[in-house]
C-alpha cells in the first residue's frame, strides 16, 4: 500500500501548472464537477513521489521519463473513465479512502497501456488521468480522442496534453444550438514541428495546428462503425491515408447520429395514447346514448300537443 506525502503536491505544482481538467457545462448527475476533478488530482499526487525534479536522477533516467511524457504509446486504452465515480469521488473521509484511490488509479493505467507514465511518478500520473477523462490515445502515428459520442453534450477542456515536447489544448465546446464542436489549439515549448489534425473520417484535407490563440474548429462527426473523433500527427501523410483504410459505411453529423438513436417517443407509447382517446370517445358515446336512447330516455323533441297550452282554463272556487 502506498503512503500519501502532501508535501509532493508543492514539489511538482509548477511544473504541472499548465495541465489540468476544466468542466464548463455539465449536463447529467454522473459528470464530476470541475471541484472533485482537482480535488482527486490533488489527493493523487499528494500519494505519489515526483522522480523527475528529483536532483539525484541521473540523465539517462530523466530523459527516458521526459520521452515517456512526451509520447505515452497506447496510452490510454479503452473506453474513457469521465463517467466512473470510483475514480473520481466526491468525497474521501479517511486516509485509508485516500490511499485506496490512488492503487485503484495506478492499477486502472496500468492495466489500460500507461505503466511508463505510472513510473514517470507525479507528471506520468497527471498525464495519464487526463487521457483516461476523455478517452484520449497515443498510437504508433497519431494521437486520437475516442469519447463516446453520447457524453458530448458535456463541455469540458483538457490542457496541456503533451506531444512531442509540445502542449496540446483540447476542448468539447457547444455552439449556440447546443451542438457539441471540438476546439484544438498548440503551445509550441521546444523547435518548431508540424502538427496537423482531422476530423472523423478524415474525409477532408488535414490542417495544420498553429499556436494562433484564436485555435482550430472541427466538426463532431460521428461514423458507422465507431472510430475516433479526431486524430492529431506529426505525419501528413498518414493522416492523408487514413481515410482510406478506415472503411466506413456513413458519416453522420452529431446532431443526425443523435436523432437516429432516439428517433422519438415509442410506438407502445403512442398506441397507448391512442386507445385511451377512443375509450374515452366510446364512453362518451354511451353516455349519450343512454340520455336519450335507453329505456326512460327522454324524447329528442318534443310534439306540437306538448308544447301548446290549454286554451280553456278551469276556475276554481272556494
Amino acid at each position: 500500500m502506498g503512503q500519501c506525502a502532501f508535501p509532493y503536491i508543492f514539489i511538482v505544482l509548477s511544473p504541472v501548472h499548465s495541465l489540468g481538467i476544466e468542466m464548463k457545462k455539465i449536463k447529467d448527475f454522473h459528470t464530476p464537477s470541475s471541484n472533485t476533478i482537482n480535488t482527486t488530482l490533488y489527493y493523487v499526487l499528494s500519494c505519489s513521489p515526483a522522480p523527475m525534479v528529483d536532483p539525484h536522477l541521473n540523465n539517462e533516467e530523466r530523459d527516458k521519463m521526459e520521452a515517456t511524457l512526451n509520447y505515452a504509446d497506447h496510452c490510454f486504452t479503452g473506453h474513457a473513465t469521465m463517467h466512473a465515480e470510483n475514480l473520481w469521488p466526491s468525497h474521501l473521509s479517511s486516509i485509508a479512502q485516500l490511499v485506496q484511490l490512488f492503487d485503484l488509479w495506478k492499477l486502472t493505467l496500468q492495466k489500460r497501456g500507461c505503466k511508463s507514465l505510472v513510473l514517470a511518478g507525479a507528471h506520468g500520473l497527471m498525464q495519464g488521468m487526463m487521457l483516461s477523462f476523455g478517452g484520449l490515445q497515443f498510437t504508433e502515428n497519431h494521437l486520437q480522442f475516442q469519447s463516446d459520442p453520447h457524453v458530448l453534450h458535456n463541455s469540458y477542456s483538457l490542457r496541456g496534453i503533451h506531444y512531442n515536447k509540445d502542449l496540446i489544448n483540447l476542448a468539447v465546446k457547444l455552439d449556440q444550438d447546443e451542438k457539441p464542436y471540438l476546439h484544438v489549439s498548440v503551445k509550441f515549448q521546444d523547435k518548431l514541428v508540424k502538427l496537423y489534425a482531422c476530423e472523423a473520417g478524415c474525409l477532408h484535407e488535414p490542417v495544420e495546428l498553429t499556436s494562433e490563440i484564436r485555435g482550430h474548429t472541427f466538426p463532431v462527426l460521428v461514423t458507422q462503425p465507431l472510430t475516433p473523433l479526431l486524430y492529431i500527427s506529426t505525419d501528413l501523410t498518414h493522416l492523408q491515408d487514413l481515410q482510406h483504410t478506415l472503411h466506413l459505411k456513413e458519416i453522420l453529423a452529431h446532431e443526425e447520429h443523435m436523432a437516429k438513436q432516439y428517433p422519438g417517443l415509442p410506438f407502445l407509447f403512442w398506441f397507448s395514447v391512442a386507445s385511451l382517446i377512443t375509450l374515452f370517445h366510446l364512453f362518451l358515446f354511451k353516455l349519450i346514448y343512454n340520455e336519450y336512447c335507453g329505456p326512460g330516455a327522454k324524447p329528442l323533441f318534443r310534439s306540437k300537443e306538448d308544447n301548446e297550452l290549454p286554451s280553456n282554463k278551469t276556475k276554481y272556487t272556494l
